[in-house]
């Protein structure tokens, strides 16, 4: 089993050749596809959507990872509640009782998580660490794609897996933002066990994204990067 999963960012995906590019994923062992879902409010973007997601799922040799960007959570996760176990992540600070959030999405049977926003501190969702299954760290601000590493976000990481360790929690610690061949190292040493892996990596332009997904596995899995995991990572995947 590897250490280090990785999530392609599917908004960078070349949409002309999608189908194409999922089996490239799949026979390379990809583990999750990561789903952004922007409503032109929380952030002023639009990505996609139910039917695309759908789409996937149905295709389905590779798990879907939802990643909700939206300001009426409760109200638009009715359609994302129909994909049995994926996982299904929101921003907290978007809904008034993100506990029963979570409770809702674990009884509908998708796999609850939280997104850590750069502006969202760790001790803001500590009191849902122990319903979640996934805690994303983003370390862009959420949005787009392309940005800079917001560099104080490494701590988070690392403070999170300390706090899940304590704690006795199995949530997975998936990393979110600019994850290019530069940081990947440095987001594995912190703590990260998902990578949502778009632009600055994999999927950049002109590349072959199965050479460029094996030379991920090769940096993911290399003695130098893997010395800055823990011995038992818990994670929930």
């Amino acid at each position: 089993m590897k250490t280090v999963m990785l999530s392609p960012s599917m908004m960078c995906a070349d949409f002309l050749h999608l189908e194409n590019d999922l089996e490239v994923m799949a026979e390379n062992g990809v583990e999750l596809l990561h789903v952004d879902i922007m409503d032109g409010h929380f952030v002023p973007n639009f990505t996609l959507g139910p039917d695309y997601c759908r789409a996937l799922a149905e295709w389905g040799k590779i798990a879907l990872d939802i990643h909700l960007m939206n300001e009426d959570v409760d109200r638009l996760a009715e359609l994302f509640l129909g994909f049995s176990g994926a996982y299904l992540a929101f921003h907290p600070e978007t809904v008034y009782h993100p506990v029963r959030t979570l409770q809702l999405f674990r009884d509908r049977g998708v796999r609850p998580g939280i997104v850590i926003s750069p502006s969202i501190t760790l001790e803001q969702v500590v009191p849902l660490l122990p319903h979640i299954d996934l805690a994303c760290v983003m370390t862009v601000s959420p949005g787009y794609a392309g940005q800079s590493l917001i560099p104080e976000t490494l701590e988070k990481i690392s403070s999170l897996r300390a706090r899940r360790e304590r704690l006795g929690l199995s949530f997975a610690i998936e990393v979110d933002g600019n994850v290019s061949w530069e940081n990947i190292p440095r987001m594995i040493a912190a703590g990260a066990e998902i990578l949502v892996a778009g632009t600055s990596s994999i999927f950049r332009k002109g590349e072959d994204l199965g050479a460029n997904i094996r030379r991920f596995r090769r940096l993911a899995e290399s003695p130098d990067v893997l010395g800055g995991l823990p011995q038992k990572t818990g994670c929930a995947v």
